[in-house]
């Protein structure tokens, strides 16, 4: 249950638990391996990474607010975090106690300026459901506002009180947090920690501003108006602020009630068909997704009187997480299909590496020979013949693939984390609609037609790299004769002695700077720590010595 711990209490709190780990991952990860106790380190580490995905699990339910979601957010991030940690994270659930309806009420009055039973004729003061961030309640349009908008049956989400203060407290712990642990090699190397926290800043920030939300659905909507198979909630504009969401109720069959679905003659398989196509269609077709389609999102709404049109709609709700696919993401996806369908290992890194997926640290090489071996084991069989594929093979390849790229540096940018997290939300639904469903007979419709509309442009990207080509070819015997010239003169810099004296210097001067950050880091989170737990502070004060020793002395004796 998440205690009302806010202000300096609560940002201290998070920066204990943060400094208390970083000490730890110091100790174990750099100091030991320094000291000749490697095998200490690999040994105690997956159990270290569960312990602490089961302190951080506590604390997020402890505290609530932005710290749910950031377990959440943790548990998708299969490119930089190990599986004791995902794993133990994915379970996390946004489930808290429920605000007490005098403090909602007082919210919802305050936003919209009006009395609520002057602008609802009921309001059901048990919510329909509660969450870290905002809580949701049934109600019923007054006559005048129901006229109006067409209909009378409402949601109307209201946000916690006091969430944005909240939030702006874990975000300015949690990007602290993340400077930190840019100071940590093992960690800058694998991510880029800012840069993560700014996505997970940047998607809380929205999902807590219902007018952002309300416009995403309103997207959405006009993206699928001319597809029969689709619903989303109309908006109340006249009764939403960014607080507070008043939004049509379509509550209807859920979409995982097999029960419900055959009782109203509708059947499972079909549905998830269906599901996966309206999906494809937005990832492919639209370039715009709900991120979040987890089955308390997505209802199946029977038609009365159809007529030649479909028996039921797939009704979808909850815009607050939503993603896109930029133009860019979209060629360099188009490159990775094509560089798949060549096995093209070398094409599949560049490939990556415009897509934005690969870190400057990431050895290009290794890599290849990753995608080349992943080539030959499944590289060039067609969907019949992946179908008739041994799913243990399956399961046994992807853990493999899983344990090597956690090895190498690449980070998934945003919008591709969430085009992944969506996939496997589809992928989980339409199996628990039909166990027998093969999702090969979605994707190949729209792979093929992917290879068809390229089909096209493979003429313009040969054009294209032959005229780089000549291009490169006219300027080297210039090149070249330049290059003679200076070394006739003498002018042709060769001195690589010197350069690699420069170059060494460079490095010591950089390791002395780290150094020297590690100190900084470890002397204020004892500092922060030491009022509360005096213990844990003094250590983190004393451990910072030993970087300190080292940025001040480490470059002696090496001229």
């Amino acid at each position: 249950m998440a205690k009302a711990v806010t202000g300096k209490a609560r940002y201290r709190r998070i920066m204990r638990f943060a400094a208390w780990h970083l000490a730890v991952t110091y100790w174990y990860e750099l100091l030991l391996p320094r000291l000749g106790l490697q095998r200490v380190a690999e040994r105690t580490r997956n159990a270290r990474m569960r312990r602490f995905a089961q302190r951080f699990r506590h604390l997020a339910v402890d505290l609530g607010g932005l710290m749910i979601k950031l377990g959440q957010y943790m548990s998708s991030r299969l490119d930089v975090l190990p599986p004791e940690i995902t794993k133990e994270l994915e379970g996390l659930r946004d489930e808290v106690p429920a605000v007490p309806f005098a403090e909602i009420k007082a919210l919802a009055e305050r936003e919209l300026g009006v009395p609520l039973d002057r602008v609802f004729a009921s309001f059901d003061e048990t919510p329909l459901a509660a969450a870290s961030l905002g809580q949701a309640h049934r109600a019923r349009l007054a006559s005048l506002d129901a006229e109006v908008a067409g209909f009378a049956d409402v949601v109307v989400k209201v946000q916690r009180p006091g969430i944005d203060e909240i939030v702006d407290i874990d975000l300015s712990a949690l990007r602290r947090v993340g400077r930190w642990l840019m100071l940590v090699s093992i960690v800058s190397k694998r991510a880029n920690a800012p840069a993560l926290i700014e996505e997970f800043a940047q998607t809380s920030l929205e999902e807590i501003d219902y007018l952002h939300e309300a416009g995403a659905s309103e997207r959405f909507a006009a993206d699928f108006a001319d597809d029969p198979r689709v619903r989303v909630p109309a908006i109340v504009w006249e009764r939403s602020t960014r607080k507070v969401l008043t939004l049509e109720d379509v509550s209807a069959i859920k979409i995982l009630d097999h029960e419900g679905l055959l009782a109203a003659g509708i059947s499972p398989a079909e549905v998830a068909v269906v599901f996966a196509e309206v999906m494809f269609d937005q990832f492919f077709e639209h370039g715009y997704f709900h991120a979040d389609p987890h089955p308390g999102n997505l209802f199946i709404t029977p038609v009365e009187n159809p007529g030649d049109g479909p028996q039921w709609t797939l009704t979808i709700v909850d815009f607050g997480m939503m993603g896109e696919v930029p133009q860019r993401l979209k060629s360099a996806l188009r490159k990775i299909v094509i560089s798949a369908a060549a096995r093209d290992g070398r094409g599949l890194v560049e490939a990556m590496s415009e897509a934005g997926v690969l870190l400057p640290s990431a050895d290009p090489r290794e890599l290849e020979r990753v995608m080349s071996h992943a080539f030959e084991r499944f590289g060039g069989m067609g969907f019949a013949e992946l179908r008739q594929v041994d799913p243990a093979e399956f399961r046994a390849f992807a853990m493999e693939f899983s344990d090597i790229m956690l090895s190498l540096p690449f980070q998934l940018p945003e919008n591709m984390l969430l085009v992944m997290r969506a996939s496997s939300l589809m992928s989980g639904v339409s199996s628990g609609l039909d166990p027998s469903y093969n999702l090969w007979d979605s994707v190949e419709p729209y792979a093929q037609r992917m290879l068809r509309d390229e089909s096209g442009n493979l003429v313009g990207d040969a054009a294209k790299e032959a005229w780089n080509i000549a291009s490169v070819a006219w300027r080297l015997p210039k090149r070249i004769d330049a290059l003679i010239e200076k070394a006739e003169d003498g002018t042709l810099p060769m001195s690589l002695p010197k350069l690699e004296a420069s170059a060494a210097r460079q490095e010591r001067a950089a390791r002395r700077q780290v150094s020297a950050l590690l100190f900084a880091g470890l002397a204020i989170a004892g500092a922060i720590t030491r009022p509360d737990e005096e213990w844990l502070g003094t250590t983190l004060m004393i451990a910072s010595a030993l970087p300190l020793l080292h940025a001040l002395f480490g470059a002696r004796g090496r001229r």
